[in-house]
């Protein structure tokens, strides 16, 4: 579970979160709408441990992340993050960005984490598309390849920074029917943060 307690977050004079609660149940799905520039991206960061509060607490199955320096690198290793744009490396294949943080953090061999990378591609429906670059590749297949890089790992939770942001009507409903089917089929606690209302009432 996640909870968050009373959080504040200023950057200088503009105060971004004030005093926020909320909690997230394990296999829960939660839906963070609001307009661009509102702080949505901000509390995901907090969630990762990657800002700290001002004021506020935010636990992670009871362990509050920024009290817990030595456990912060752990707990970030049970999420898996769906970057606004995907953030893919246009040098690398798609199965290079699906599996660079399996290359980072584990000792699988390559081999290995190839089939992990088929599979999540699989799941996300690009199967065959490993030897690609993200120049190949269309906006809402980028996005796919982002969702099947923060799966990669097989993490407790996955958050989405606007999952639909730069997408056509068609492809955007796509997606969000891609997290519906993920969401059934892993049974993953969800955060998604989106100013998209058609993709908020879909997916939550």
């Amino acid at each position: 579970m996640i909870e968050i307690v009373n959080l504040h977050k200023s950057f200088y004079d503009n105060h971004v979160l004030r005093g926020v609660n909320l909690k997230v149940y394990d296999g829960e799905t939660l839906v963070i709408i609001g307009k661009s520039g509102c702080g949505k991206s901000v509390l995901l960061k907090h969630i990762m441990g990657i800002l700290k509060p001002d004021e506020g607490k935010v636990l992670v199955d009871g362990i509050d992340i920024n009290h817990s320096e030595s456990n912060l690198f752990e707990i970030r290793k049970r999420f898996g993050m769906v970057f606004q744009g995907a953030a893919l490396f246009d040098s690398l294949t798609v199965a290079e960005n699906v599996i660079i943080g399996l290359r980072e953090h584990t000792r699988l061999s390559y081999k290995e984490m190839l089939d992990i990378a088929k599979e999540k591609l699989s799941l996300v429906g690009l199967e065959g598309t490993e030897h690609l670059k993200p120049a190949e590749l269309s906006g809402g297949m980028k996005k796919r390849v982002g969702i099947a890089r923060a799966l990669a790992h097989d993490p407790e939770y996955i958050l989405y920074d606007e999952p639909t942001t730069g997408l056509d009507p068609i492809m955007a409903d796509r997606i969000n029917k891609l997290m519906l089917d993920l969401k059934r089929r892993l049974k993953k606690t969800t955060i998604i943060v989106t100013h998209d209302m058609h993709s908020a009432f879909m997916v939550g």
